[in-house]
């Protein structure tokens, strides 16, 4: 983790908020809590040594490799949101229990050769999962701060990505010219991103493919997800979709709306623990 991403997680807010004198406090205690929290931070770990002596993950289901990797995906978790030095291994707080959607959406393809796009992977804990869930796929994990991720492999190719501009998901995702079987969008959950990333990466899945998008409910429920509360939401879109209705937003151009309605098989929107989560299949 480089001192600018530490300092944009875990302080970047507090300074925006925080009155003269505090800030200065700040600035002058980030560095050392910083150099305290790299003795605590992942070391990065090679998946494919790792596998050779933990052979029986492959064998085991989403949530048994959501938690054994510490995701939020699975039903507990380590939280890895807390700043390393903080972090509790026996402590483990309810997670989003989304893996019971996930393992039967995902059954039938995990022995398949796949090409597998996670946008907002973070520590790449997921990403870990799916690599032993899915032993033949190739894993594109992409994040605003890829040097958080925690795993090597020869299958899964780490990268920086932007979800909140259209000119970073251009150049770093659309330009790869790739075809993804599988798309997760769980990066930052906000009103603009959650939309302009499944309207210009739907054109990219594959037929049969599966587009999912975690804590859909985040702009419709929380202030900081949608400053200006803009409509309609995702949210909103995928429910005017789902009951006929027409929608208009002025982030999805004419052609992305009309390759979408052309091209979407089935939407389901599922509440796991906390939130809600949208899954898309391609027809």
């Amino acid at each position: 983790m480089r001192l600018q991403t530490f300092y944009k997680i875990y302080y970047k807010h507090r300074i925006k908020k925080a009155k003269k004198l505090l800030k200065i406090y700040l600035f002058f205690v980030i560095p050392i809590k910083y150099f305290l929290n790299l003795r605590y931070t992942k070391k990065k770990v090679n998946l494919e040594n790792y596998s050779s002596n933990n052979k029986f993950l492959f064998e085991k289901n989403l949530n048994f490799l959501f938690e054994f990797f510490e995701s939020d995906k699975g039903e507990k978790f380590v939280n890895q949101y807390d700043q390393p030095i903080k972090r509790d291994s026996n402590l483990k707080v309810q997670g989003h229990n989304y893996a019971k959607f996930y393992d039967e959406y995902f059954f039938e393809k995990k022995n398949k050769q796949l090409n597998i796009l996670e946008i907002g992977s973070f520590y790449g804990n997921a990403a870990a999962a799916l690599y032993f869930y899915f032993k033949n796929a190739e894993i594109y994990s992409a994040d605003i701060f890829p040097d958080l991720f925690s795993y090597t492999s020869d299958r899964i190719k780490n990268f920086y990505v932007d979800s909140s501009s259209e000119k970073s998901i251009s150049q770093n995702i659309l330009k790869r010219d790739k075809k993804f079987e599988i798309i997760i969008e769980d990066a930052c959950h906000a009103y603009k991103d959650q939309i302009i990333s499944l309207f210009m990466l739907f054109p990219i899945l594959s037929s049969g493919g599966i587009f999912i998008t975690e804590e859909l409910d985040f702009p419709d429920t929380r202030a900081d997800m949608n400053l200006n509360n803009e409509k309609p939401t995702l949210r909103d879109i995928l429910l005017s979709i789902k009951s006929g209705e027409n929608f208009e937003n002025p982030l999805i151009s004419r052609d992305q709306k009309d390759y979408f309605l052309k091209n979407f098989d089935k939407i389901s929107i599922l509440k796991g623990n906390h939130n809600e989560i949208a899954i898309i299949k391609k027809k």
